[in-house]
C-alpha cells in the first residue's frame, strides 16, 4: 500500500519547484528572457464510469502557474503546476458489480512542459499576434478522492490518495498583445499511469484519463536588450550603434526628414535633399560644393573660388575675367589680364625686359639706337692682341669701353663673344688662341663692371672661316673677334651663325716657330695672330 500524502505538501512542493524553474532553463524570447503564465483550467473525467469530455455542462474548475524559459525559437521549456476538481456521477445501474458510482477529486499536477512553437520563424514570424503551439508534458499526478457508493453513502477506500508518471500531448493558441502580456487558450488530455482515480481498477487495462482546458494570461519578463539605448531592441534595431540621445524611427534607425539618405543628426541641410559627401547638403551644379557656400550654385567652379569657374586658371572667376584666355601659370590684375609691369603693353610672361619699357616688334625691350648697332658691328675691326698671344694691345681698349658703355644703357642684353683664326698653325693651337682671346676680352669688360652672367665667349679657331686661307687679305679676315647682343631667351647668334663652339683640347701643342721676315709698313685691316 502507498503511504497518503497530505495534499498541502503536494502543493508546496509545486511551488517550491516552479521558483527554480528559472534557473534551469534558457530565455523565453530573444528580448524578454523568462516567461510566468497563470491560467483558470478545468478538468473533464473519461474513465470506467463514463466520460464528459467536450460537455458544456460538465466543467469542473482550477487554477494553475507555469514557469518557462526560451530555448530556441520554436522551443519553450518549464515547469507547470496545476490544481483542479474532478468528479463524476454514473447513473446507478441495475446489476451493480462495482461498488462506487460517484467520485469527487482534487488533482495536483507537477509537469515539465515542452513547447513546440510554430511562431519560429519558419512558419510565423516570432512576434506574430496569433502564435499556435504544440506542448508534450511528463509530469506526476496527485489525486485524493472521495468515493461514493450507489446508496450516496460515503466510503473512503484504504488506498484513496493516489499518484503516478503522468504525461500530457496539448494544443493551443497564443496571443501576442505586446511584446510582455499576452493571453492564451490550450486543450490536452492526460494519460496517468494508473487506473485508481475512479476507484474502479480494471486489471490490465488503464481507463483512467482527463482533458485539461486552460485560458489564462502569458508575462514575458526581462528586458529587452538595446545596446545602442534607442528604445528599439537589438532584435529589431535595423540600425545598431546609433549614437546616445539621437531621435530614430520604428526600426531603430536615426530620423532622416529629408529621405537622402544621410540622418539628421548628421545632415547640416536638413530639409533639402543632398548629397552623403557633402553631409546631406544639395550641390546643383556638382562641382563638391555646398549650394549654401557657392557664389556661382549653377555653374561647376573650384572650391578656392567659393564654386565659380575659372577657365583660363588665372584664380579671377570667369565673370569677373578681362582676359579670359591667359595661358596657364601667368601671373594676372585683380581684372585677369597679365601684369604688365613696365606698361608698355606688353604683358610680363611675353615681355623679355619686364622691368623696362618697349615695342613688341622688340619682345618689349627697348631698342637699340642705329648708331650702337653699326659700332657694335665695326668693333670686331678695333680689336687686336698681342702677336700669337691672348694679351689684348691697348689700342682694342676704347672700342671695348664703347661696348661696355652699351651694355650698361642697355641692362637687359647679352653680348655674345666669337674669337676665330686663319688656317695658319695646328688648328688645336688655333681654337685654343682664339678661345683664350675671346675670354680676354670678356675678362676686361667683366673689369669695367659688366654682370659675368651677361657675357658669353667662346673660340672657334679656323673652323668658320669668312674667306679664302690662301690669301693674306683673306687670312686677316678670318683673324677676327665678333660681338653679338641679344636678348634674354633668345639665342646666342654666334651659335645660330656657326653652330656650337668646339671642345677645346686639354693641351694645346707648342706653336711651330715662324720664320722672321720683314715686311713694309702697311694699313692693319685685320688680327694677326
Amino acid at each position: 500500500m502507498l503511504p497518503r500524502i497530505p495534499f498541502s505538501k503536494v502543493l508546496a512542493l509545486g511551488i517550491t519547484a516552479c521558483t527554480l524553474a528559472p534557473q534551469l532553463s534558457h530565455a523565453q524570447t530573444s528580448d524578454r528572457k523568462t516567461n510566468i503564465s497563470v491560467y483558470y483550467n478545468w478538468l473533464q473525467y473519461h474513465g470506467d464510469l463514463g466520460s464528459e469530455w467536450f460537455k458544456h455542462d460538465k466543467v469542473e474548475y482550477g487554477l494553475g502557474l507555469t514557469v518557462s524559459r526560451y530555448v530556441a525559437k520554436g522551443l519553450d521549456v518549464g515547469l507547470d503546476l496545476s490544481y483542479g476538481d474532478m468528479k463524476f456521477s454514473a447513473p446507478y445501474p441495475k446489476n451493480v458489480q462495482n461498488p462506487y458510482h460517484r467520485f469527487d477529486a482534487n488533482v495536483v499536477n507537477v509537469g515539465i512542459p515542452i513547447k513546440l512553437k510554430l511562431n519560429n520563424g519558419w512558419a510565423l514570424k516570432e512576434e506574430a499576434f496569433i502564435a499556435p503551439y504544440l506542448v508534450v508534458q511528463p509530469g506526476v499526478f496527485f489525486a485524493s478522492p472521495d468515493l461514493y457508493t450507489a446508496q450516496n453513502q460515503r466510503q473512503v477506500a484504504k488506498n484513496s490518495d493516489v499518484y503516478a508518471f503522468d504525461i500530457q500531448a496539448a494544443a493551443g493558441i497564443k496571443f501576442q498583445f505586446s511584446p510582455s502580456v499576452a493571453a492564451f487558450v490550450q486543450t490536452g488530455q492526460h494519460y496517468m499511469f494508473t487506473d485508481q482515480v475512479d476507484g474502479i481498477a480494471n486489471k490490465g487495462n488503464i481507463n483512467d484519463r482527463y482533458l485539461q482546458h486552460k485560458f489564462g494570461l502569458s508575462f514575458n519578463l526581462g528586458k529587452a536588450a538595446d545596446e545602442d539605448g534607442d528604445g528599439v531592441s537589438d532584435k529589431k534595431d535595423k540600425c545598431p550603434g546609433t549614437p546616445a540621445g539621437v531621435a530614430v524611427d520604428l526600426p531603430g534607425c536615426p530620423l532622416d526628414g529629408d529621405g537622402d539618405g544621410v540622418p539628421d543628426y548628421q545632415d547640416k541641410c536638413p530639409t533639402e535633399k543632398g548629397l552623403a559627401s557633402l553631409e546631406g547638403c544639395p550641390d546643383r551644379d556638382g562641382d563638391g560644393i555646398r549650394d549654401s557656400e557657392d557664389k556661382c550654385p549653377d555653374t561647376p567652379g573650384k572650391a578656392e573660388l567659393q564654386g565659380c569657374p575659372d577657365a583660363d586658371n588665372d584664380g579671377v572667376i570667369d565673370q569677373n575675367d578681362k582676359c579670359p584666355n591667359t595661358p596657364g601659370g601667368v601671373k594676372v590684375d585683380a581684372t585677369g589680364c597679365p601684369l604688365d609691369a613696365d606698361g608698355d603693353g606688353v604683358p610680363d610672361y611675353q615681355d623679355r625686359c619686364p622691368n623696362r619699357p618697349g615695342p613688341a616688334s622688340n619682345k618689349g625691350c627697348p631698342e637699340m639706337k642705329l648708331e650702337e648697332k653699326k659700332r657694335l658691328q665695326e668693333a670686331t675691326k678695333y680689336i687686336q692682341f698681342e702677336f700669337n698671344k691672348a694679351a689684348l694691345k691697348p689700342s682694342s681698349y676704347p672700342t671695348l669701353d664703347l661696348l661696355v658703355k652699351i651694355m650698361n644703357d642697355y641692362p637687359d642684353y647679352y653680348l655674345g663673344i666669337s674669337a676665330h683664326a686663319d688656317s695658319k698653325g695646328d688648328n688645336a693651337y688655333n681654337l685654343r688662341l682664339s678661345d683664350e682671346r675671346a675670354a680676354s676680352a670678356r675678362e676686361y669688360m667683366l673689369r669695367k663692371g659688366v654682370s659675368a652672367d651677361r657675357i658669353v665667349a667662346h673660340g672657334y679657331g679656323e673652323s668658320k672661316p669668312i674667306a679664302t686661307n690662301d690669301t693674306d687679305a683673306g687670312r686677316a679676315l678670318n683673324r677676327r673677334v665678333e660681338f653679338d647682343v641679344y636678348l634674354p631667351g633668345d639665342q646666342n647668334p654666334a651659335e645660330v651663325k656657326y653652330g656650337p663652339a668646339p671642345e677645346i683640347p686639354a693641351q694645346a701643342p707648342e706653336a711651330p716657330k715662324q720664320p722672321v721676315r720683314k715686311v713694309a709698313p702697311r694699313k692693319v685691316t685685320g688680327q694677326r695672330k
